[in-house]
């Protein structure tokens, strides 16, 4: 990992923990993929095209109320459905929103190969009037995110409805004179433009839980794309959340013991990757990131350790 500026010089780097695997990329839908073949393996049933509109509790269940006119009734609803959660506002109406960033989020592939001058196996990130990140991908092109700071932003509508072209003309008009944005965004076609939408993370959610209903995830604690740790967190949750109820008696004592051991972590990082975003969108009262030694930024991210034999208690 590599840290510099617009102008391409290099603030710090970092090349791995010794006593840890290298660290992987991957596109997402190769991680939905394993974990949805994983989950069939193990016998859970899948119902596509679902819509959750209501639930109702009652004294040893909860049924969840489809648009479609079905219902389905179990133990407890788990609401694993992402930043825009119906869960969320079943368990709690007065939930709060989404926040937004100040920074729409683009990314694509650059036929560059070696003239971008990186070292393969490692990701580069560059701050400066924009942000940027990139690297070498394993089929030689430039794989790069970037943000386009927008104080009002478009609804993914209308965002739609623009040509790649034209957001690539205005990341060009954006990066001219970046490093090496200006040469990546210039071997970047329309058709190799991802256009991924507005940065949004959750504030604090005041109620996790209620009842039989419990969230999880992006649904919780989204903490923008700027974290890098989206779907490390929803998998941590997930795994914390099945801990607790393996050993607790009751829905609401595992719902409890779950909040309690992953609010404080998400939200350190939620806070974090606000400011970063913060950078990203150009603002003025916006620190310029300082560079601690990377081990001492990383290390609270990479040696995140579940124990799952451990027992959970209540309290």
């Amino acid at each position: 990992m590599v840290m510099a500026d617009g102008a391409g010089n290099q603030l710090a780097g970092f090349g791995g923990f010794p006593e840890l695997p290298a660290t992987l990329t991957l596109p997402r839908e190769r991680l939905f993929r394993a974990l949805t073949d994983h989950a069939v393996a193990e016998g859970v049933r899948f119902a596509y095209g679902k819509r959750l509109v209501a639930a109702e509790e009652t004294s040893d269940g909860v049924t969840a109320h489809f648009a479609d006119k079905t219902s389905a009734t179990a133990d407890i609803l788990i609401g694993a459905d992402g930043i825009r959660s119906t869960v969320r506002t079943v368990i709690d109406p007065r939930s709060p929103a989404p926040a937004y960033g100040g920074v729409l989020s683009l990314g694509g592939y650059a036929a560059v190969g070696s003239e971008a001058g990186v070292e393969p196996g490692t990701m580069y990130f560059a701050f400066g009037r924009a942000f940027m990140g990139y690297w070498q991908g394993a089929d030689g092109r430039m794989i790069w995110f970037a943000g386009l700071p927008t104080d009002v932003p478009p609804s993914p509508a209308d965002m739609g409805r623009v040509p790649a072209a034209e957001w690539l003309s205005r990341l060009r008009d954006l990066y001219a004179g970046h490093v090496p944005g200006e040469r990546l965004l210039r071997h970047t076609g329309p058709d190799d433009l991802m256009v991924v939408g507005r940065m949004e993370r959750m504030p604090s959610v005041p109620r996790w839980y209620r009842g039989r209903m419990v969230l999880v995830g992006d649904s919780v604690h989204a903490p923008s794309s700027s974290s890098g740790q989206g779907a490390s967190l929803a998998i941590e949750s997930a795994v914390e959340l099945a801990r607790c109820l393996r050993d607790l008696p009751t829905p609401g004592e595992a719902f409890a013991a779950y909040e309690a051991l992953r609010r404080p972590r998400v939200e350190a990082i939620g806070r974090n990757a606000a400011a970063v975003n913060k950078v990203k969108a150009g603002k003025a009262d916006a620190p310029v990131p300082a560079f601690p030694t990377p081990e001492d930024m990383l290390r609270p991210l990479h040696f995140h350790r579940i124990d799952w034999e451990e027992k959970v208690t209540a309290g």
